[in-house]
């Protein structure tokens, strides 16, 4: 009982059950996964319809890995600031409004604008998901089997994006693509509402605006000039001038977080933290695999062997598959295991996987030329990407679980930002070198058989950085 005029303290909301909480991180995750896949089958009806040049198109996708990129960083310490539960709802209001804006959007300009502000919205989804894992589930067997299962989320999300892209796109319209997010974002945000009820709301430490500007400034400016790259040469103005100032911006930003930031919104000392360092370095290597498998493997079904954008979708679906198989298993594997182990096995896959779809030619048939190979790299992708997820964002302190997954987020973004760039101009100076002398599709297949030999250096590379992470100690 409590005595006359004592004041009784109001009961905190309790946070809801965990398999809520980790079907809200697992859904928002299929959500950005889905978004981005399902797009790219449309873009051929949205040129169409809109009358986008063919560079123009390009920032359909641009315009959402640009901002996604970009503001990673900035969603995160957001997240540690005013607490994952605000900038959940908040990043899937964004997204959706986005959605239904660029669903009816009548102009290029305006479905650009729309996108790259879903990539605002998305950078606000992501490192909330990933601080929420973080401190909701602690127990090291919880823990990877939760990431585990956000991770192959995202392959579900894949999958279902390159089928459902085309058969929307075949059956209503392009516009569909992003309208399907309204209705689904509208349920995420009332589950979050519910479902994170009790979670932590944040400090209030004020926002280190210097670090934001200068941070995200200079992300968005970096990758904007490797995208450039598509068009202009490397050593052209056009790539230099902005890679030159995101140069400039970023180390001022090392500057202000080492020196004048009182709550820096990346703290320095987390590179100290050798799993997070390590793992953030292999998620920027792995951008490169994971736009190689899934980007230059479309095309080249459509491109080189002539599949509709809905038999290229029912093409991958089987290496998504195989993704979402053993991701899982991966994630039951990785507390005996530890992360190396596992690492080296996919990084094994990649290179096995991508030597054999480098043969692949004009004249190969789809079992023996990509669905054998896709589904060996596959499994890579399956073993490696959630224990890269779950080695990068471990070991933080809980208060920067929000910043640890913007990091890790933005390493795997950054990664396949660049990545496409420079896998689509070594493809696309390649195939300029094989035009003279045989078909576009004999053409187009060298240019893609270049980018997977690029992979499985790529895959060499990722397993010779793994050598630096900690031995893994059995509990």
């Amino acid at each position: 009982m409590t005595s006359i005029g004592t004041v009784t303290p109001r009961a905190r909301p309790q946070a809801g059950p965990a398999w809520l909480v980790l079907s809200l991180a697992c859904a928002c995750q299929f959500m950005v996964i889905l978004d981005a896949s399902i797009v790219n089958v449309a873009l051929p009806s949205v040129q169409r319809d809109l009358g986008f040049t063919s560079t123009g198109l390009a920032w359909v996708v641009n315009g959402y890995l640009l901002a996604f990129s970009g503001f990673m960083l900035l969603g995160g310490r957001a997240a540690d600031l005013f607490g994952p539960r605000r900038m959940l709802a908040a990043g899937l209001s964004l997204f959706s409004a986005a959605s239904l804006v660029g669903g009816l959007a009548t102009t290029p300009e305006v479905l650009v604008a729309a996108r790259v502000v879903q990539g605002v919205g998305a950078a606000m989804m992501a490192p909330a998901t990933l601080a929420v894992l973080n401190t909701r589930f602690t127990e090291e067997h919880m823990r990877a089997r939760a990431f585990g299962a956000w991770s192959a989320s995202g392959g579900v999300g894949g999958m279902a994006g390159a089928v459902a892209g085309g058969a929307i796109t075949t059956g209503l319209s392009w516009r569909w693509v992003f309208l399907v997010n309204v209705p689904i974002g509208a349920a995420l945000i009332a589950v979050a509402m519910v479902s994170l009820a009790g979670t932590r709301t944040g400090g209030r430490e004020p926002l280190d605006l210097a670090g934001a500007v200068t941070g995200t400034a200079g992300l968005a400016a970096l990758i904007y000039g490797v995208m450039r790259s598509a068009d202009h040469a490397w050593t052209s103005a056009q790539v230099l001038m902005p890679i030159g100032a995101s140069l400039l911006l970023l180390v001022a930003f090392v500057a202000v977080e080492a020196r004048f930031a009182t709550r820096p919104m990346v703290p320095l000392r987390l590179f100290g933290i050798r799993r997070v360092a390590v793992g953030n370095g292999m998620l920027l290597l792995f951008g490169g695999i994971s736009t190689a498998m899934w980007y230059f493997t479309s095309l080249f079904l459509q491109n080189v062997l002539g599949f509709s954008a809905l038999q290229a979708g029912l093409g991958q679906t089987p290496a998504a598959v195989a993704f979402l198989v053993i991701a899982r298993r991966a994630a039951a594997l990785l507390p005996r295991t530890g992360v190396r182990p596992l690492v080296l096995v996919g990084c094994a896959c990649f290179v096995a996987g991508f030597g054999w779809l480098s043969l692949a030619h004009a004249g190969s048939g789809y079992v023996t030329g990509v669905l054998g190979p896709t589904l060996l790299i596959a499994a890579g992708i399956g073993l490696t990407f959630p224990t890269l997820m779950a080695a990068a964002t471990a070991d933080g302190p809980e208060g920067d679980a929000g910043v640890i997954g913007g990091l890790a987020n933005t390493a795997g973004q950054a990664g396949g930002s660049i990545g496409l760039a420079v896998l689509a101009t070594a493809a696309g100076a390649r195939t300029a070198l094989e035009a003279d002398g045989g078909s576009p599709a004999t053409a187009l297949a060298a240019g893609y058989d270049l980018v997977f030999l690029m992979a499985a250096g790529l895959g060499l590379a990722i397993a010779a950085v793994s050598m630096l992470l900690p031995r893994h100690r059995r509990g």
